[in-house]
Formats: C-alpha cells, structure tokens, sequence
C-alpha cells in the first residue's frame, strides 16, 4: 500500500477551482480509485486494521470487520465496492479527512477541514472589507459637505 504523502495536520487546501469530470467513462475506475484511498488510510494508521474496524463498528453500529478492510482496500477486489458510510466511518477513525481530496476534486468538490475553514473567513472578510473601502471611496468622490442648519430653521 502507497504511504500517504500529507501529514494530517498539514493544512493542503489550495485556491483552485474543482471541475468535475465529464464525458463517457470518465469515472471509470473510480471504485479502485477509493479502493486505493481506503488502503493508503490504512497504511497511514498505526494502529492494526482489528482496532480500526472495531472503532468503525462502534461509530457505524454494524459489524465491520478486519477481513472487510482487507477487500476494501485491494483495487483488485471489483466485487467489494465501499459503502459511502463505511469510507465516512473510516476517515473518521482514522482522522485522514485530508485524503478525500484526491478522491473529491473528480466530483468537482473542494473540501475545508478543520482551520481552513477559519483562514477561508478570514479571507472571505478580507473581501468584504475591500467591497466596503471601495464603496466609501466612491461614495467620497461624489458626496458634497453637509452644511449646518442655521439656528431657528426647521
């Protein structure tokens, strides 16, 4: 199994926007595609595949076993396909989030985890503040002083 490249506190999110595949075929393969991504998880965990089915057992509240993995993560076992609850149940357990990426951007989905989602606000109020500094300017170019009332007039 290929060891996964990120560390999962490795913050990977880049700015580009996902296009998702189109035209006949195109996701072909995919089903060993998350077959692979199940077996690079696995690998990424040190803990033994008994220990992780047991804890996706408990999140799932159904059996999931040991030889389960085993033929979730073999790309050449096309008559084990993933549940989407169980590959759920195992980014979870496990805490690899940061792996569906290679898996989504095929859907056309960018995924935030954790504290992107704060630098994405933050970034997103940055804008808006822009927005405002632009309005204001503007505003500025075309506003006329504001003359005093005299005093007595209504």
């Amino acid at each position: 199994m290929p060891k996964a490249k990120a560390h999962p506190d490795q913050l990977g999110f880049n700015w580009n926007v996902p296009v998702p595949v189109r035209g006949e075929g195109a996701l072909a393969g995919f089903e060993r595609k998350v077959n692979r991504l199940v077996g690079t998880i696995l690998a990424s965990d040190t803990r033994s595949r008994y220990v992780i089915a047991a804890a996706m057992s408990e999140l799932l509240d159904e059996d999931v076993s040991k030889s389960m993995l085993d033929a979730y993560s073999s790309p050449a076992r096309d008559d084990h396909r993933v549940p989407f609850s169980r590959l759920a149940a195992l980014v979870i357990v496990t805490g690899r989030q940061d792996l569906l990426r290679e898996i989504m951007g095929d859907l056309g989905v960018a995924l935030l985890i954790g504290a992107e989602t704060e630098i994405a606000r933050i970034g997103q109020l940055r804008q808006r503040i822009e927005q405002d500094k632009r309005e204001i300017r503007e505003l500025e170019g075309r506003a006329r002083p504001i003359h005093e009332h005299r005093k007595g007039s209504n």
